[in-house]
Order: structure tokens, then C-alpha cells, then sequence
């Protein structure tokens, strides 16, 4: 390929120079919509930027090899450039090249000779090859980042493709799963795929082998209403990983907003995703986006120049006020998009608009959302782009998930997030881990977090599901892993084990890692029945991680982000220990449904229903004694119990047949511990639903007030036999 450097002013007669084709045909077109639109004449090109002073519409040949013609973009209008192409169609390959200062002391980073990837892409084709050409600087430069580097990019960079958006839904539609019927499913598009025995091997990693029917029955069966998908706007492969030969396997690393990710592509067309929502929906199972809009693969200021450090610097990344040459830094990637700015506002609340309408997406999970909802003085719930959700008639009736934390001043926000906004709770995650490995006076946090986290999320009128709740995610162990590791094993990926939290929360039951050991590895599988049985029984939203259903292990690596590999892939060939967790699973996710009272949108207040005499929950000693101040203080106690009573409404008439009660007994000591089951008014017996020590075990009658032994480290669900006489004896 020829040099490809450019410079002089805008000239759009024809002319010939340097080989490249200038022609007359482009029109003045229109500064909206930004991106490249196909209208079924011509193509609308149209990018924003504050401080260019020329941008070059560069067009490809189909195999995207060659540049065949540069056309500078004749009108700027609003600070939008653009132009109108009356000859292209979809399937047009094209970058820009800006022009304007490189003064990076001054926060401009303009270099021309680098093509840049159009923000507003909507496909993208060919991999990022790493050179040192991709940098607006020269590599070894005495003055480093302030020097100029004039190679050209081309050769490196893939390449925007105009598309043809038309797709055909037929029947399928969108589905409104309520927040108190939602069980998220957190994975992997190409992890979860790659090893699954119903995909094809042409299809395995891709979001067609993801849409494969048996996937779909396995996560119907399971119980799942919602799919929450790990990152999968194109993303970068970090240079430093792929020396190493390893891949950025989590994808938080984003180049285009708009675009799915090129490898989960089994075809050359994005209706591929769109066929995938379509099969869920038509299952009744939402999908979620866990979307990265915190910061782009771009890195700090000697990062590559690869779409909008090259487009416009000074406008899309936070920069530090008294010194512009560098970026502020509260993700840990090295730079911050600018959410501040109206047009970078437009840009992410575009591209959440795009995937919500055009690729019908029912939700998002906002990795670092705190960043978002950052302004000069430090997080506001009124800031500019948490203003635009709530105030949008598409974005405010999507699921809108908050990762309510980042490394930024004020950076832990949980339960600060506006109304309308459902956030991780990393407090449940942390205590209830810490409750079922016999942590001392957990009781209190416990209570707390079996509730909804009401101590942070009952106020201006949230709900209980406003807490999602999790016990584990792609970033930590695995279920399995975190009672079978005391310690991270992350050698693999390359840093000497130095990456990775160190604070897991686990246990590793007396072994570590995997060990014959019978009883340490039974007492490893009832661990996980208790965590994954408090996690579905608790209020709020739980969330599971892919795999965890059935005991699946990472190798005691907890930071597997680079590990496209066996590592991070799930394994299907499941152990008789896996299957059985399975069952369980399915069970536990099935009570919750036949149980609207674990499924309560309100918060319970644990006040007195003087009317019927009962409240909504009552916490209770072993002795079914209700808990006193004492009782709670008590470092070393680690049993309760807990009865949730389905007809305690603070208004209306409540009458059988419209809730049920349920009790759950919890031992996290080493003995086992009698509970004496209670007394509640309108009530029969007592059947036991669920045992943790003995999963297989079928239902058992137990008269009220008589006793029950709840095994060591161990649960039991019971649900009350009314007397069924239609009301309440008080």
C-alpha cells in the first residue's frame, strides 16, 4: 500500500494527489443523524468535532485493503461535519482522518496520518493489529508523548461498514419481565458457547451459537428470566496481553459503541444479533447488556490514537484541569469519557437508544456507573446523563443495572443511585459470605441483607428489587471456588498472582483447591446449596453467574479476564456433584416463584399488623423466641431464624390463598442447633420444602411448636399449612 499522508486545505473539485481520487459528487448533506446513514439513495456522513479544522472522509475498496479515495467533508454545521454521497451503498468500508493541532499541552491530539474509527459505527470489519504506527507519537521519542508521528495507520486499522439496518421481527416482540419476577443469568457470549456440546464447532463463541435451542430450553428450564450478557460492543485486544498470548477475554476495553463485537459474529451481518434477541424473546427471556461507557481502549496519553483521541481529545475525555496533557483517571484504564460534554452525552445515550430501539436489548449493566454520574464537583444523581435515563420515554422502561462503585473521589455509591435505577450490592455478596463461613456478629448484616438491603435502598419510594444481589460475578471465584481456595491462583495471567483481589471472603474448608477428601468436599457442596439457596430465597434481585448451577471451577483464578481459554470457558461435562447442584437449583428458583412472598416488591418493616396481630417478618432466637437487642449483639451467635408471613399488608383485606408464610432456619456454626418451630396465627403445621444438608430429601410435616434439627452449616425452608378456614385467628 502507498504512503497515504495527507495535508493541504479542503479541496472539493476534482483533483488527483498522492493517487487518491477527489470528486465532486459529495453534497453538502445533513449534520444529523452523526455516523454514517444509508437512506436507500445515498449515504449521510456525519461526525462531530469541536476543534478540527478538516475531516477527510476516507473510502475503501470491498476486500478494505486499499484507500481509494479521500474526500474531504464540505459543510460544518453545529460543529458537526458532514457530507452526502449520493453513489455509496451499504457494505461501504471507511475511516476519517482529522485534521487540527497536535498540542497536547493544550489537550489536541490531531494527527491525520492516523485513520480513526467513526464514532457512531455500526459495524466493523478486520482485526486492530498492534504497531507502533497506531500511536500519534513516536515510540522513543525524547520528548515522548509530544512529538508527532507521521506513519500511516491504515494498514493496522479496521474498517467501518455502512449498513443496511432492515430487519424483519415477524411475531416476535418485546417483553416486559417485572423486576419481581427477574433472575439475571450473568456469562459469556464466547465462553459459554465454546465448549457446549449443541453447538456447532462454526458456531460456538458467536451470538448465533448462543440462540441454538438447547441453550434456550437449558436457561428456560432453569428458571431464568433474564440474560445478562458480558460485554459485547467492539472491543481491543490490549497490546501487552496479546505479547504474552493472551486475549482481553471480558471486553471492557470498548472501541465503537454501536458495534457488535466482530468475533461473536458467525456471518458477515448484524442481523445475527437481532436473530438472537428474537429467540429469546420469543421464550420469554430478556437480554441484558453489560455496556462499558466509562472509558475506550484508547488508554492515557501514550495510548493509540484509534477514534476519538484523534477525532476530538479536548471534548471526549476528562482531562486534568491544570495540566490538559493528561487524563483523568478515575476508571484505572487511563482516561475517563467526558459525560460532562453535551455531545459525548449524545454519544453513549445515542448508543444505549440504538441497542434499546434498533437491536430491541431490554436492559443494561452499567460497569463503573459511578463514573457516569460524575460531574467537576463529584457524583450527582442530577448529573447530565443520569437526568437523560430517567427522562427518557425508551431508556427510563429499559432495566437500568448500576455497578454503583469505581476508583474516582466518592467512588462507593451504593444505595445512592436515583429511583429508577437498580445497582449490584456488593454489601450482600460480602456478608452473606461471611455469615456462612462463621464470621463473628454477622446476624445484624445478615437480617439486613436477606431483606433487600433496606438500610440502603428503602427511601424515595425504591423498591425491594432495587438491590441485586449476588453472592458471586465474572469478577472473583466461582461459587466452587470460593469454598475451595483461601487464596487467589492467578498465575496464568501472566503478572506473578499480583493481580486480583486478595479479600475474597472465602473458606477453603481445611484443603486447598481440590482435594478426595469426602467430607471436606460434602461439606464444599452444602456450602454452595446455602449460598446459592440464600441468594434465591433473599428480596431483592438475585443474580447468578453462569456455572455456578453446577459447581463450576476456574482453578481458583479470580481475575480470569484474560483467560480466552479453558479457564474461562464453561465446561459441560458436568460431574454427578454438578448434576445434582443443578437440580437443586432449578428447585430453589421454582419456590420463588410459587412463593410471591420472596418475590415482594415492598420492603417488609417487621411492624406489628395490629388488625391481625402478625407481621410481615419476624426475626426469631432458635428457641423461637423473638430476637432482642441482646440477641443481636451477640458475637457468637450464628443461627436464626426468620418467618416471612404472606398476609401481613399494611393495607387492604388479607385472605388465604394469596401468599403463603414461610420460615427459614439458618445454621452457620460447626454443631448442629434445635429450632423450635413457631406458633403463627391461621396456621396448621409446618412442611419442610427444602434442606440444604440433604437436598434429595422429600417434604416433611412438623407440627407447630415442636423441634426440628437444622444440621451444622446448613438451611430448611418451611411452608405454613394454613387451617384454611378463610380468615385469620387472632
Amino acid at each position: 500500500m502507498s504512503d497515504m499522508r495527507w495535508s493541504g486545505e479542503a479541496n472539493i473539485g476534482p483533483a488527483v494527489q498522492g493517487g487518491l481520487v477527489l470528486r465532486s459528487r459529495v453534497r453538502e448533506g445533513l449534520p444529523y443523524p452523526l455516523g454514517a446513514t444509508w437512506d436507500g439513495l445515498g449515504v449521510n456522513f456525519a461526525l462531530f468535532s469541536a476543534n478540527a479544522t478538516r475531516v477527510e472522509l476516507c473510502l475503501f475498496d470491498e476486500s478494505g485493503e486499499e484507500e481509494i479515495e479521500r474526500i474531504p467533508l464540505p459543510e460544518y454545521t453545529d460543529e458537526i461535519w458532514h457530507g452526502y454521497l449520493p453513489d455509496a451503498r451499504p457494505g461501504q468500508l471507511y475511516g476519517y482522518r482529522v485534521h487540527g493541532p497536535y498540542d497536547p499541552d493544550s489537550g489536541h491530539r490531531f494527527n491525520p496520518n492516523k485513520l480513526l474509527i467513526d464514532p457512531y459505527a455500526k459495524q466493523l470489519v478486520g482485526e486492530l493489529i498492534w504497531d507502533d504506527a497506531l500511536y500519534g507519537y513516536t515510540i522513543g521519542h525524547e520528548d515522548g508523548d509530544l512529538s508527532f508521528d507521521d506513519r500511516n495507520s491504515a494498514p493496522f486499522m479496521p474498517r467501518c461498514r455502512v449498513i443496511d439496518p432492515a430487519f424483519t421481527w415477524g411475531r416476535s416482540s418485546e417483553i416486559l419481565v417485572p423486576w419481581s419476577d427477574t433472575v439475571i443469568y450473568e456469562t459469556h457470549v464466547r465462553g459459554y458457547t465454546m465448549r457446549h456440546p449443541a453447538v456447532p464447532e462454526e458456531l460456538r463463541g458467536t451470538f448465533s451459537g448462543l440462540a441454538v435451542p438447547e441453550i434456550i430450553d437449558y436457561l428456560k428450564d432453569l428458571g431464568i428470566s433474564s440474560l445478562e450478557l458480558m460485554p459485547i460492543h467492539s472491543f481491543v485486544d490490549d497490546r501487552h496481553l496479546q505479547e504474552k498470548g493472551l486475549h482481553n477475554y471480558w471486553g471492557y476495553n470498548t472501541l465503537a459503541f454501536f458495534v457488535p463485537h466482530p468475533r461473536y459474529m458467525a456471518t458477515n451481518d448484524i442481523s445475527e444479533f437481532k436473530q438472537m434477541v428474537a429467540r429469546y424473546h420469543a421464550s420469554g427471556i430478556e437480554v441484558l447488556l453489560d455496556v462499558v461507557y466509562n472509558h475506550t481502549a484508547e488508554g492515557n496519553e501514550m495510548g493509540p490514537t484509534l477514534s476519538l483521541r484523534g477525532i476530538d481529545n479536548a471534548s471526549y475525555y476528562r482531562l486534568i484541569p491544570d495540566d490538559v496533557r493528561f487524563y483523568v483517571n478515575d476508571t484505572g484504564t487511563g482516561n475517563t469519557l467526558n459525560l460532562s460534554h453535551p455531545r459525548v452525552l449524545q454519544l453513549v445515550t445515542d448508543s444505549l437508544r440504538y441497542w434499546a430501539g434498533e437491536m430491541r436489548v431490554d436492559g443494561f449493566r452499567f460497569d463503573l456507573a459511578t463514573i457516569l454520574g460524575r460531574e467537576d464537583d463529584g457524583f450527582d444523581e442530577g448529573c447530565g446523563f443520569l437526568d437523560s435515563c430517567r427522562q427518557d420515554p425508551l431508556l427510563s422502561q429499559c432495566k437500568l443495572i448500576a455497578e454503583p462503585w469505581d476508583l474516582g473521589p466518592g467512588g462507593y455509591q451504593v444505595g445512592r443511585f436515583p429511583p429508577g435505577w437498580a445497582e449490584w450490592n456488593d454489601r450482600f455478596r460480602d456478608d452473606m459470605r461471611g455469615f456462612w463461613r462463621g464470621d463473628k456478629g454477622k446476624l445484624p448484616a445478615f437480617a439486613n441483607r436477606l431483606t433487600a438491603s433496606a438500610d440502603l435502598f428503602n427511601h424515595r419510594g425504591r423498591k425491594a428489587f432495587s438491590s441485586i444481589n449476588f453472592i458471586t460475578a465474572h469478577d472473583g471465584f466461582t461459587l466452587r471456588d470460593l469454598v475451595s481456595y483461601n487464596d487467589k491462583h492467578n498465575e496464568a495471567n501472566g503478572e506473578d498472582n499480583r493481580d486480583g483481589h486478595d479479600d475474597n471472603v472465602s473458606w477453603n474448608h481445611g484443603i486447598e483447591g481440590e482435594t478426595d477428601d469426602a467430607e471436606i468436599r460434602e461439606l464444599r457442596m452444602r456450602q454452595m446449596r446455602n449460598l446459592l439457596a440464600t441468594l434465591i430465597l433473599s428480596q431483592g434481585t438475585p443474580m447468578v453467574l453462569a456455572g455456578d448451577e453446577f459447581a463450576r471451577t476456574q482453578g481458583g483464578n479470580n481475575n480470569a479476564y484474560c483467560q480466552d481459554s479453558e479457564i474461562g470457558w464453561l465446561d459441560w461435562g458436568l460431574s454427578e456433584e454438578g448434576k445434582g447442584l443443578l437440580v437443586f437449583t432449578r428447585q430453589l428458583i421454582r419456590l420463588r416463584r410459587q412463593y410471591p412472598i420472596l418475590e415482594r416488591g415492598r420492603f417488609m418493616t417487621g411492624e406489628l399488623n395490629e388488625r391481625l396481630g402478625i407481621k410481615d417478618v419476624t426475626w426469631l432466637t432458635p428457641a423461637a423466641e423473638e430476637m432482642t437487642v441482646a440477641d443481636w449483639h451477640d458475637d457468637t451467635a450464628r443461627a436464626i431464624g426468620v418467618v416471612l408471613n404472606g398476609h401481613a399488608q399494611p393495607t387492604g383485606i388479607c385472605r388465604f390463598g394469596e401468599d403463603v408464610t414461610v420460615l427459614l432456619a439458618l445454621n452457620a456454626s460447626e454443631a448442629d442447633i434445635t429450632f423450635i418451630l413457631p406458633e403463627v396465627p391461621g396456621g396448621n403445621e409446618w412442611v419442610r420444602r427444602v434442606e440444604t444438608f440433604d437436598p434429595t430429601a422429600g417434604d416433611v410435616h412438623c407440627p407447630m411448636g415442636s423441634e426440628y434439627v437444622v444440621k451444622s452449616r446448613s438451611l430448611a425452608l418451611f411452608e405454613l399449612v394454613e387451617d384454611g378456614d378463610g380468615a385469620l385467628h387472632a
